[in-house]
């Protein structure tokens, strides 16, 4: 995180909270606030620190943890990926569900025997193509909760 990057570049340059402050043009309190991640600084104020620092923007911003918690931020890190596997995969149910309605709709309208012999066939209470039309259904619903997952 930012505040602790902000925390470890500070000790490890040698400097107090004021001295960074007055380093950068801003209050120790500011800087008080950064550190304790109860707010950001500005993007003139990162570039200042990044200069002060002698480090690149991206190097100051780069979403790692200080090395003392490396393997917290390994796991911090791994977890967007899964998200974004995980939306993906319920995109592509809900296309696939929706692909799937559209086609037994089709076949029911365009070869309504085919439908018949579906509907027979079923040996359960809800006839074939009820089933299908729940099952592709069910796909769609399982697909629009894996891309709307809360982490």
């Amino acid at each position: 995180m930012l505040s602790e990057k902000i925390v470890t570049l500070r000790r490890k340059n040698g400097l107090s909270q004021e001295q960074l402050a007055e380093k950068i043009g801003v209050s120790r309190q500011a800087i008080s606030k950064w550190e304790g991640g109860l707010s950001t600084p500005e993007l003139d104020k990162l570039r200042a620190l990044s200069e002060c620092f002698q480090i690149t923007m991206d190097e100051l911003t780069e979403n790692q943890a200080a090395p003392v918690a490396g393997k917290a931020a390994e796991g911090e890190q791994n977890s967007p990926l899964k998200s974004t596997g995980e939306s993906k995969l319920g995109i592509c149910l809900c296309i696939l569900g929706a692909v799937c309605l559209i086609l037994v709709g089709l076949l029911t309208v365009l070869y309504p025997s085919s439908a018949r012999e579906l509907n027979e066939s079923s040996m359960i209470t809800l006839n074939g193509t009820g089933i299908l039309i729940a099952l592709f259904l069910l796909l769609m619903i399982v697909g629009v909760i894996l891309v709307f997952k809360k982490k």
